[in-house]
């Protein structure tokens, strides 16, 4: 029987593990922080009431049979004209108001897209991520924090007590794998682990748990940290002795795992408009810091490192999927399954 895999996250970094695990023939299913206020989906929350529809979607999409197919394209279409809006995020809006229930909203426009898993909210509550930044600050709002001039130490949610999702925590219960990230760490990842519940949910289950760590930095919630420090936040806010596998990049050639793999320079605009992303300057984006210390310190709090060359060659700020399915391929294998 197939091995059951749960990603948790949101953000653009939970669909490239969904993409990755179903590739690998995984049953998937992600569960998706519900704090986003920015763009079309904070437009939405403000104007409608609706919980954040954003996220949702774009798992939704990442788990279509038919990634070419025209509802992915109807999903992903943005119209600049009314908000930059994006019509997935419409469609689900309309559904929701339609049937009085989000949970029926997802599942018709998984039906619409074909979708080969399941999306889950961590919540159904309309919470507030507020963030305290590593120089005393407090920031409120997801969209104020992904644009701290100064990394996060810590996030909490308003309300704090917010009841979680019951399919959501039994997918983490049942799974075989469960995958955090990658993607902004305080942003989308933490968040579902704040629900209460979640953290419970991973600790009653019996999967392997594992981080993926993210490539670059792009935001400020993270900016100027370390390998080690993105872990350790990780085990800060719920994880200390739940975490198995952290897996980095490392790249080819590098004599030893950890190797440096952080410089500005390593990501130059040159490389980002090739990707067809112009919109960050050399400065703004660089690689996450990782050296043998940091290998070292990363193991010394108990999970195992995973170091592979993950850089997509055509998006720098991306993880390959090919290489990512076979990391994830390695360890679903050695996942003692859930199966009854």
């Amino acid at each position: 029987m197939k091995k059951r895999a749960v990603v948790i996250g949101g953000g653009t970094g939970a669909p490239v593990s969904i993409r990755a695990l179903l590739r690998i023939g995984a049953d998937t299913s992600a569960v998706v922080a519900m704090s986003d206020d920015g763009g079309s989906t904070g437009m939405l929350r403000t104007h409608t009431g609706i919980i954040p529809p954003g996220d949702i979607r774009k798992c939704l999409v990442a788990m279509a049979r038919d990634p070419h197919s025209t509802w992915v394209k109807t999903f992903k279409k943005r119209y600049p004209y009314i908000n930059n809006h994006s019509l997935g995020n419409l469609i689900i809006t309309a559904l929701y108001d339609n049937s009085g229930s989000f949970t029926e909203a997802i599942g018709l426009c998984a039906e619409l897209l074909d979708a080969q898993g399941n999306v889950y909210p961590s919540t159904l509550e309309s919470v507030v991520l507020r963030g305290r930044t590593r120089d005393g600050r407090f920031i409120d709002g997801q969209a104020n924090i992904c644009k701290s001039d100064t990394a996060l130490s810590t996030v909490s949610l308003d309300p704090a007590q917010p009841r979680a999702h019951i399919p959501a925590l039994q997918a983490i219960r049942d799974a075989d794998l469960i995958v955090l990230g990658p993607g902004s760490l305080f942003t989308s990842i933490i968040p579902n682990l704040l629900v209460p519940g979640v953290v419970e949910a991973i600790r009653e289950g019996n999967a392997i748990t594992l981080f993926l760590c993210s490539l670059a930095d792009m935001q400020g919630e993270t900016w100027g940290l370390n390998a080690a420090e993105l872990v350790e936040a990780l085990l800060d806010h719920g994880m200390r002795g739940l975490l198995d596998i952290v897996v980095m990049h490392k790249p080819e050639g590098a004599k030893s795992p950890g190797a440096v793999t952080s410089t500005l320079s390593t990501i130059t605009p040159e490389m980002l408009a090739a990707a067809g992303d112009s919109s960050k300057t050399e400065g703004s984006i660089r690689r996450v810091l990782f050296t043998p210390q940091l290998a070292r310190r990363i193991e010394s709090r108990g999970p195992m490192l995973i170091t592979r060359d993950l850089v997509d060659p055509l998006r720098p700020t991306w993880h390959d999927i090919t290489v990512l399915s076979e990391v994830l391929d390695g360890v679903l294998r050695i996942c003692p399954s859930q199966q009854r």
